[in-house]
């Protein structure tokens, strides 16, 4: 029998498999299952939740705490569907028009989106100043149009994390005007560039809807399975946010299928900096451990064809997994782009399917037992030996370009599929496959921590470096508390520091990121 309020849920959704787990206050795992992920995603959270919960005698009114890990704000931006209209609203006349609001972004997506779009007079200078006033008559005019279209508004100023009033003033307008609709301020989201940051700012308010979706359909998984727990979504910087948060924030939920698996792993292993690649069955996506995090991004990362520049981990993507389609091309080999998916149990040869796939590869070359009929494979060995070949020198390829020094690292090798990592890679300090590597996912929505990140520009000025860098670390914290902390244990794990050049005054981008454990009530 679970004791009451010591266990805790994680769950990750892929591309081929959800996964759930089971774990105690000590971080020890006692239950674990695999269940294919369903084209509507929330019906197999829900299976995927029952069945684990069914390993465990009165599991649900021992659980404190549910953890989900999700794709459904990457699937409706590649899918362009079930997004909301988004009015974008720029404050940068008259110096920005030279290229508008949304002008780089596929068309399919802005049509998807966009409602409208202007650029009003407004914006500040590097340095705080006002660049020209703020045209609250223009604002209102546009607002006005899209009255009746409007489902979301995204308001972007020039270096609008220098300082931040013009977009608080905006949104007053947008409540005056509109009402109660959602409002996504750039400052909040992505750093100085204006259109990566607009550009994310846009994509966060158009995923409104999506997030209440998630946040409602994992409220229903839990009340159905009988369990009365707190709730967390995972963010792709490895940690949690409440679902409060997710909802003004979806946004940050894209790339945290990639970081729950590097947090795993790090559990798993006790390795706090590694390589991690985690092969799904659709993808295989290789990054960095450092200080037991996800190494982050430092440039501009593309979703779904638009730059953007909120925080996303420094990943590389191989369309290469479990379920990828092996076919022959001339005298070689074509590996994907195209997989089988959550249809993998039933389309691949060694589960009695027609589809050659690289797990028909990983069992014929003897690299994974107990999978599926090995003897099926029998009449494609040619072409499966070359899909094996041709892989490793895919992965091989994707460590070295994720690398940034000759440093040999150890590997970690996590996800159902992981069977197609080598026992041997250059350039890395041995192979390393942790027990239960197939849940490591649900193992990092499980052990993750709760985060909060401030990047701002500031002025020094008269009061000095060291009252900036207090107010940014108390910025932090007070985001980390937002998103879920238990606020008496919140601590700063990370402060940089980057001074800019060519200013009458010191100015410098500072970066706190702050993390505690979760708040227990």
């Amino acid at each position: 029998m679970a004791e009451r309020g010591r266990l805790r849920v994680g769950i990750d959704v892929g591309g081929t498999n959800t996964d759930a787990v089971i774990i105690d206050d000590q971080a020890k795992l006692l239950a674990k299952v695999k269940h294919p992920t369903t084209s509507d995603v929330t019906t197999g959270i829900l299976s995927a939740l029952r069945l684990v919960l069914a390993q465990l005698d009165g599991a649900a009114a021992g659980i404190s705490h549910v953890m989900l890990g999700t794709t459904h704000a990457t699937n409706a931006i590649l899918e362009r569907r079930n997004l909301n209209r988004v009015a974008a609203i720029r404050l940068g006349g008259p110096a920005t028009h030279s290229v508008p609001p949304l002008a780089a972004w596929p068309a399919d997506l802005r049509a998807a989106v966009s409602c409208g779009a202007t650029i009003v007079d407004g914006g500040v200078e590097m340095t705080g100043e006002p660049i020209v006033p703020l045209d609250e008559d223009a604002v209102r005019r546009f607002l006005d149009e899209v009255a009746e279209q409007a489902e979301g508004v995204a308001i972007s100023g020039v270096f609008s994390p220098v300082l931040s009033d013009q977009e608080y003033r905006v949104e007053e307008l947008v409540r005056e005007v509109l009402g109660d609709v959602p409002v996504s301020l750039s400052h909040e989201i992505g750093s100085l560039g204006l259109l990566e940051r607009e550009n994310a700012c846009v994509l966060n308010a158009a995923l409104v809807a999506v997030a209440a979706r998630v946040t409602a359909g994992l409220g229903d998984a839990m009340t159905v399975n009988g369990i009365s727990a707190e709730a967390y979504i995972a963010q792709n910087d490895g940690t949690l946010m409440s679902l409060d948060y997710v909802r003004r924030y979806p946004i940050l939920t894209i790339g945290s299928g990639p970081t729950n698996s590097m947090r795993g792993a790090s559990y798993l292993t006790g390795a706090t900096d590694a390589l991690v690649v985690d092969v799904g069955g659709t993808s295989t996506d290789i990054g960095i451990l450092t200080a037991g995090f996800p190494r982050e991004s430092s440039t501009a990362v593309e979703i779904g064809g638009v730059r953007t520049n909120f925080r996303m981990p420094d990943l590389v993507s191989l369309a290469i997994g479990g379920g990828t389609i092996v076919g022959p091309a001339g005298d070689d080999v074509q590996l994907g782009p195209g997989s089988v998916g959550y249809r993998l149990t039933s389309e691949a040869l060694v589960f009695g399917g027609t589809v050659p796939t690289l797990t028909d590869a990983i069992v014929a070359a003897g690299r994974a037992h107990g999978i599926g009929d090995p003897s099926r494979t029998a009449a494609h060995e040619r072409l499966l030996r070359r899909a094996v070949a041709a892989s490793d020198a895919r992965i091989e390829e994707g460590v070295d370009r994720v690398k940034t020094s000759g440093r040999e690292l150890p590997l970690i090798a996590v996800g159902g599929g992981s069977g197609l990592i080598p026992d041997s890679l250059a350039g890395v300090a041995g192979v390393e496959r942790p027990e239960n590597y197939d849940v490591a996912n649900a193992i990092g929505a499980a052990i993750a921590s709760v985060s909060g990140e401030l990047d701002r520009v500031f002025a020094y000025g008269k009061d000095g470096r060291d009252e900036a860098i207090a107010e940014a670390v108390r910025l932090a914290r007070d985001e980390a508390i937002r998103a879920g902390a238990d606020p008496g244990h919140v601590e700063v794990v990370e402060i940089e520091e980057v001074p800019l050049a060519y200013l009458t005054d010191p100015v410098a981008r500072v970066r706190v990121k702050a993390a505690g454990p979760l708040k227990t009530h």
